[in-house]
């Protein structure tokens, strides 16, 4: 059968566009945090009555504008993305390919369903157990107070029911009848545990991400647009996981985005090339990749898995470079002082204030081989909990390290956790495939 373009610029009608901005105002500030807190007043509920109006049709099936503006209102509330009149587009279009998506594929499990004469779709005793976790996880609070801020901004509970069930529901679906056919071979997890091996003394990095599929929004501008808007809401305090469930087109959408600890390799080559320069806590600018532009954000970092890491301190008498032979041996008497006194790890600040001028501090965690000169040798020779024998001279000073725990790195994920990653990519990679066919069979359009 024929169809449009599922993906153009959607052109925002005056009606929502005015619906839309006064929920801006109504619901600016109901971040996730907002959501945990106790119920306030309600304001006057938006109603509009948009049941008349249609946004699209999916094979006959109609999409109301009621429909729409409930779906925007959710992803706003859940995601605490405010969109500005240059973004209230994008939120538009991302509403609408929700709902198309998700037309689409209630479609096709009751054709499964009414073929094989067979249950599917979830029951509403099993959506309401998994929005239970899922609310309890996300949010910390009772489901029906949940419920209750959704009525508050105007919105329907079945509204997010609803998109939990059909997801949930797909996903069941996806696994029970193709999870079987795909075959993870031990070739395949014998060569990405010699990737990561091979990368294995190199940083890792703990990340969370957003994927906007090129081929899902119409295209590489339009995704890299995209991704810049969602990096401007995170950073006015949208929280990266709801917006990652809502926007994402990774596999890793179900979990908030988070991908967990990644080493050079396991993400597309774009993405490795910027890891390194994204400090922990911060999120990367657009990476744009050859099926889509990805957001990164970079959670914490560490060294490689066949790294070694100790924690040290150290007790100084600051010198200056050009300083003779008797003021270094001054300095090395008084820290012979202060290891007379027998410090540990707990209480080596307190006792160098018995030994002046000596200071001392929190070198923190490290690699070995990043140390230099005799602060390598001495932390490499010095038993836990001790100071280091002999006094390391440098420009700064002179100096005594503590060694307060020694240890590898993280080790490699194993076969098993592997093998899961494997399956998870290409259980995603057919799900596409069954979403492209079924737009390709479609008839949509858009109003």
């Amino acid at each position: 059968m024929g169809t449009t373009n599922l993906y153009p610029t959607l052109k925002v009608t005056g009606r929502i566009l005015a619906t839309v901005s006064v929920i801006a105002l109504v619901t600016a500030g109901m971040t996730p945090a907002a959501l945990a807190q106790e119920a306030p007043a309600a304001p006057a509920a938006i109603q509009p009555d948009f049941a008349e109006g249609v946004a699209a049709i999916v094979n006959d099936d109609i999409i109301s504008s009621y429909d729409l503006v409930q779906r925007m209102k959710l992803v706003m509330l859940t995601t605490g993305f405010q969109p500005t009149a240059e973004t209230l587009p994008q939120l538009q279009a991302e509403a609408q390919r929700q709902l198309i998506e998700e037309r689409l594929k209630r479609q096709e499990l009751r054709r499964v369903e009414k073929e094989n004469k067979t249950s599917i779709i979830a029951t509403d005793p099993e959506i309401d157990e998994v929005i239970g976790e899922t609310i309890q996880s996300e949010y910390k609070i009772p489901v029906d107070q949940f419920y209750a801020q959704l009525a508050q901004q105007g919105i329907g509970r079945e509204t997010y029911r609803e998109q939990a069930r059909i997801e949930y529901s797909w996903q069941q679906y996806m696994r029970g009848r193709y999870g079987s056919r795909l075959r993870i071979g031990r070739d395949q997890v014998s060569a990405a545990q010699k990737r990561i091996a091979e990368a294995a003394s190199k940083p890792q990095y703990q990340v969370s991400e957003i994927f906007i599929d090129n081929a899902r929004v119409g295209g590489p501008d339009v995704a890299f647009n995209g991704a810049q808007s969602l990096i401007a809401q995170l950073q006015q305090g949208a929280p990266f996981p709801q917006v990652a469930r809502q926007f994402s087109s990774s596999p890793t959408a179900a979990s908030g985005g988070d991908a967990g600890w990644v080493s050079p390799g396991e993400m597309p080559p774009e993405v490795d090339a910027v890891l390194d320069s994204v400090r922990p806590g911060q999120i990367s600018p657009p990476i744009p990749t050859q099926d889509g532009v990805y957001v990164i954000l970079v959670r914490d970092k560490r060294a490689g898995a066949a790294s070694n890491l100790i924690t040290l301190k150290q007790a100084a008498v600051a010198l200056d470079p050009g300083a003779d032979q008797a003021a270094v041996d001054a300095a090395s008497q008084s820290l012979a002082r202060l290891r007379a006194l027998n410090p540990t790890c707990a209480d080596l600040e307190t006792k160098a204030g018995q030994a002046p001028p000596v200071v001392a501090g929190d070198m923190g965690e490290m690699e070995i081989s990043s140390l230099t000169g005799g602060f390598a040798e001495a932390a490499a020779n010095t038993p836990e909990g001790q100071l280091s024998a002999t006094p390391i001279r440098s420009e700064a000073g002179v100096h005594l390290v503590m060694v307060c725990g020694k240890r590898s790195a993280a080790g490699a994920p194993t076969a098993e956790q592997i093998e899961r990653r494997l399956f998870s990519q290409q259980l995603d990679m057919v799900s596409k495939r069954v979403m492209r066919d079924l737009r390709m069979q479609a008839t949509i359009e858009n109003r």
